[in-house]
């Protein structure tokens, strides 16, 4: 079965093709970063257009990487949720109305689902049972992962994503959107030590996370610097050591968390997915984490663990070959429990 994926949850439109038998064929990536780094974030509406306009031409690009015709497409798989609900639209409607133009099912895929399975596109698929991290700028969930479909949120963030954290803090201290690898290249800089920032929620019983009052932290560390600085600006190794706490911060209380959940489940292997599940700090501490715990740690390439269609065409594919597919409604849905979705056998 060759599936088209398609992905407009946010801000990047991803498309790409999945055979069952071959695995990945092509696929193709549009990032909107230049487009919305004049505003700090996304903004929904210029996301919606801009997926408008890039959809069919990357469909049309997959199809020459591949030398596949659309005849030879078998289904269609496309983002329902969660996500931006204009850009999900958009995605939504040119997915159905290319199912039902070529005659062939269609099946709407969560897209934090697209993000767990994304490490299934290596060389090595991971097995089932796993302890799940998914971590990006609107989630960041300890989930426990029996098969497809079958999740058990082990915790969850009460307020800001780890994701979102990174661009807020950020820009607190000057930093291009988004902010992740612009607060990892910087903290590269920072002195060790020099500021040792909390690890929420690390020091009560739990699996749920807490990012706000490490955000006012540094807010307030921010100002301290600026209030001792003879300009009243901070300077460039204040922000870098700033940088460097906070991630270290971010990262300790992610592996806490990680560790915790491992030996509650009594798991030996640990999935990290999402955008944040790049950061080369956050890697290496999870490994040498799971080596102490004799569990093992997996992950999807780079390329993979920003949104992408890849995941989605793999996802969708499992989906299908199990039999589940969508009826004609375009009903996209911007929030949505990964608990809620139907198992795969």
């Amino acid at each position: 079965m060759i599936v088209l994926g398609i992905e407009t949850s946010c801000d990047e439109t991803g498309i790409a093709l999945y055979d069952s038998e071959k695995g990945l064929l092509s696929d193709a990536l549009f990032s909107q970063i230049d487009m919305h780094i004049d505003y700090g974030g996304v903004v929904p509406e210029l996301a919606s257009r801009d997926h408008i306009q890039r959809v069919l031409p990357l469909i049309n690009e997959v199809l020459e990487q591949a030398d596949i015709s659309k005849e030879q497409i078998d289904a269609v798989a496309y983002t329902r949720g969660p996500g931006l609900v204009g850009a999900l639209m958009v995605g939504a409607c040119i997915g159905k109305a290319l199912a039902w133009a070529w005659g062939i099912p269609s099946v709407g895929v969560h897209h934090m689902e697209g993000h767990l399975l994304a490490p299934m596109l290596e060389e090595t698929p991971v097995a089932f049972p796993f302890v799940a991290l998914l971590v990006s700028g609107g989630h960041t969930q300890l989930v426990q992962v029996d098969g497809i479909g079958r999740y058990t949120l082990l915790g969850e963030s009460v307020d800001d994503a780890a994701g979102e954290a990174f661009d807020k803090v950020a820009a607190m201290l000057g930093l291009d959107y988004p902010g992740g690898p612009a607060i990892a290249r910087l903290a590269g800089q920072g002195v060790e030590g020099r500021f040792r920032f909390p690890r929420p929620m690390t020091d009560r019983p739990g699996l749920d996370f807490s990012f706000s009052g490490l955000k006012t932290y540094t807010l307030n560390t921010v100002a301290k610097c600026r209030e001792e600085a003879s300009d009243k600006e901070p300077t460039d190794q204040d922000r870098a050591d700033i940088a460097r706490a906070f991630e270290e911060a971010v990262v300790a209380t992610l592996t806490i968390k990680c560790r915790r959940a491992l030996q509650q489940t009594g798991m030996k292997q640990l999935i990290i997915a999402g955008g944040v599940s790049a950061n080369q700090s956050l890697r290496a501490s999870l490994e040498s984490m799971v080596e102490k715990e004799g569990a093992v740690l997996r992950y999807a390439r780079p390329q993979f663990c920003t949104d992408n269609g890849a995941m989605i065409a793999y996802a969708g594919c499992q989906r299908l070959l199990a039999g589940q597919s969508d009826g004609p409604e375009v009903v996209p849905v911007p929030r949505w429990p990964m608990e809620e979705l139907e198992p795969v056998s």
